[in-house]
């Protein structure tokens, strides 16, 4: 798999909703021992847990999205039109983004939340409005 710093290394990532995502940086950081690996503005944040990474994005917690589960893959065409024919409910279709990756995001049968992306470059963070705190 490519790797890409603007997308943590991990291959499952996950994301939990915040409304106000440096507030909850600085408390993971405070009372868990967290890190910040990268600042994007104030809407994302994501963070080192030892060898893992998990992600901070702002929101509302609704029902079945207080949390979405982003998982590193190497085809996320193939990967969607995969989950669609099992009945997956896709949400965004497979679109290339200017941090180097191509991302969808599909809801389960379940109604949970999830969002796919593939590695198509490696891209400088700040290239694109990043802030490198901890590669």
């Amino acid at each position: 798999m490519l790797t890409n710093r603007s997308v943590p290394p991990c291959t499952v990532i996950p994301v939990l909703i915040y409304p106000d995502p440096s507030v909850a940086a600085d408390w993971l950081t405070k009372a868990f021992g967290f890190s910040v690996r990268l600042r994007i503005a104030n809407h994302r944040i994501q963070m080192r847990a030892g060898e893992g990474c998990f992600t901070i994005a702002e929101g509302d917690i609704e029902p079945n999205r207080s949390h979405i589960i982003q998982v590193r893959i190497e085809d996320a065409r193939a990967h969607c039109e995969r989950a669609r024919q099992a009945g997956a409910v896709i949400l965004t279709e497979p679109t290339d983004h200017m941090y180097g990756e191509r991302q969808y995001n599909a809801r389960d049968f379940h109604g949970h939340h999830w969002d796919f992306t593939q590695t198509l470059a490696d891209i400088d963070p700040e290239s694109w409005g990043g802030i490198s705190v901890a590669l």
